[in-house]
């Protein structure tokens, strides 16, 4: 169930109450005239099934063309005593779901990977933290530092947002992840090879790493076709679980698996002069980048393509 309030002006109110009241997904709705502080118009508000939710929020953004206010959503996380008013097959909607799956409500997933993709300084000391937890993690041959630095990773916010930019067209959106994608793993790598020179001059390097016994490291910098199919799967995966509202910890380690790791092993590959280590690492970074940004793209074509068939 979602919880939907918009600033309309009193000339358009009419015309709002008349569209929401003949939609049978629209539930409990109140209309306080003059209510909106400061302006001429009136607050409405309503609860909204998310089955019938894409319709109802496409044609209220139809209408802020005639000075609409914003439209603010949330989510309810129960409602109790009403049964629950997803499930049942809405008027006009029977074949809205596969098997209680619905349909995204894309307005929300879009508006999600927007706020995600603001790529402030924290964006930016995320993933150099990252790179700088995986050089550690290769050094010592820990899988677990490895996750670590894996969970702290951001780079999936920008990777969806391209995706999202190929998918809608917006060349904006695509130019912008594109540039924190580039910066950020650039200062990653250059932080982590210069903390790896750090080891090496004082001393500090493990002596397996030191001595050629890197399976963490053989691990990442030697992409083949297992990289390709676990790039191709991540990428699917993510977009899923954002689509459905389902993205957690579990999914950013998963589609971090292949990004961060890479980022480390290249500086630490630079530092010690590890040239081949260092190409097959950068190759494994732009091969799974670029997959994921596609696949995301295409992932996303592919959900919007289903569910208006459904719909």
């Amino acid at each position: 169930m979602l919880h939907v309030r918009v600033a309309s002006p009193a000339a358009l109110t009419t015309g709002v109450v008349g569209l929401l009241t003949a939609d049978p997904a629209v539930m409990n709705l109140v209309v306080l005239p003059g209510a909106v502080h400061g302006q001429a118009s009136d607050a409405v508000q309503f609860d909204l099934a998310r089955a019938g939710a894409n319709p109802v929020l496409r044609r209220l953004r139809d209408l802020q063309a005639d000075q609409l206010g914003p439209i603010v959503v949330e989510e309810s996380d129960a409602v109790i005593g009403a049964g629950q008013p997803d499930r049942p097959h809405l008027p006009g909607r029977r074949h809205g779901s596969f098997h209680g799956e619905l349909a995204p409500v894309w307005d929300l997933v879009e508006s999600k990977i927007a706020a995600d993709s603001t790529y402030a300084p924290s964006f930016f000391v995320l993933l150099i933290l990252a790179g700088l937890i995986g050089a550690v993690g290769i050094l010592t041959n820990s899988t677990i530092l490895i996750v670590g630095a894996m969970v702290v990773g951001p780079e999936y916010n920008a990777t969806i947002a391209v995706a999202l930019g190929i998918e809608r067209r917006d060349p904006v959106a695509v130019r912008r992840g594109l540039r924190a994608l580039v910066l950020g793993f650039v200062l990653a790598i250059a932080m982590t090879m210069l903390f790896s020179l750090v080891i090496r001059w004082t001393g500090q390097v493990p002596p397996s790493y030191e001595k050629g016994i890197r399976p963490v490291s053989d691990l990442i910098n030697s992409p083949d076709l297992f990289s390709v199919i676990v790039a191709v799967l991540a990428g699917i995966i993510g977009v899923v679980s954002l689509t459905e509202a389902r993205a957690g910890a579990l999914i950013g380690v998963f589609i971090s698996v292949t990004t961060i790791p890479a980022a480390a092993d290249i500086g630490l590959s630079l530092a010690f002069h590890s040239w081949d280590a260092a190409r097959g690492a950068t190759l494994q970074l732009l091969l799974n980048l670029v997959l994921l940004i596609v696949v995301g793209a295409l992932a996303l074509r592919a959900q919007r393509l289903v569910w208006r068939d459904r719909r």
